[in-house]
């Protein structure tokens, strides 16, 4: 059996990693706002904002099949009511894989929503939201993504507080067989975003700005039909991690204090039965 570490940990060393991160010029292209995105520092920081015309966001360069991201980000501050900075990874086309950070903005002086989704074969339908235990506005924080065949991990600031187990053997899909880039955007979704739509974007405060930093990725690229893990060449210990008792405790920690919905506690949504990994993790 594979050695398993706690995620706290490895999340920790990966931190001393990416703090020489990535140059945003080398990893990511600027995909649509109109010059309302910008990479800045010589690569070291990317800005994104968002204004009443247009919001803006970013791709990466690669295509990747399972790997360890980490991202810096520092959210829209004051009233950003109305806005959504989503942070993920998606691949194409009707039955796509999808994995989902995104960033519910609010009125000030109320918290954050951190609302987290998973797509198999193009179905979803699996959120879970947080709060933070932290300000995201006032300063930088690390959001990563750990996702290799065993299952996927969510994690902030080192912290785990969400995982999707692959569940195959029980007949579930898991995405593993479909590469997926790195995306990023701030838009405009005051039609849902802040009290179910019924607090609008109050575009005064525009333009609104996210911030990003120390992207960090030990990843299996995929080019040309095939995966840079495929060599052997590559470190790819993280492929094989999970989390052991202390990292299951830290979710536990995180979902009881700060979770705000769960996919599966929602009776009235799922009132013809919860969708079956619900029961199988429980």
């Amino acid at each position: 059996m594979a050695s398993k570490i706690s995620v706290v940990a490895f999340v920790f060393l990966c931190s001393s990693v990416s703090v020489l991160g990535g140059n945003f010029n080398q990893d990511f292209d600027v995909t649509w706002g109109d010059g309302r995105a910008k990479i800045l520092n010589n690569g070291q920081l990317l800005t994104l904002s968002l204004d009443k015309t247009s919001g803006s966001g970013f791709q990466s360069k690669k295509q990747y099949l399972f790997g360890k991201i980490d991202m810096q980000i520092k959210l829209v501050p004051g009233n950003s009511a109305g806005t959504v900075t989503a942070y993920y990874l998606s691949s194409q086309g009707s039955g796509h894989d999808e994995i989902d950070f995104e960033f519910l903005g609010n009125l000030s002086g109320d918290p954050y929503i951190l609302h987290s989704n998973i797509f198999t074969q193009g179905k979803g339908n699996r959120e879970q939201q947080f709060h933070l235990w932290f300000d995201p506005t006032k300063d930088f924080h690390t959001y990563s993504v750990l996702w290799n065949p065993r299952s996927i991990i969510f994690s902030v600031d080192g912290t785990p507080i969400r995982e999707f187990k692959n569940l195959e053997s029980k007949g579930l899909p898991f995405p593993k067989s479909q590469p997926m880039w790195i995306y990023s955007s701030l838009w405009n979704a005051d039609d849902w975003a802040t009290r179910g739509g019924l607090v609008k974007t109050d575009w005064s405060q525009a333009p609104f700005t996210a911030s990003y930093r120390n992207f960090s990725s030990q990843a299996c690229i995929w080019s040309s039909g095939s995966s840079s893990c495929s060599s052997g060449t590559s470190n790819t210990s993280w492929m094989a991690q999970s989390l052991d008792i202390a990292g299951q405790e830290k979710i536990k920690w995180v979902q009881k204090n700060y979770m705000i919905y769960n996919y599966c506690t929602d009776t009235k949504r799922f009132s013809q039965g919860f969708p079956p990994e619900c029961s199988i993790n429980a």
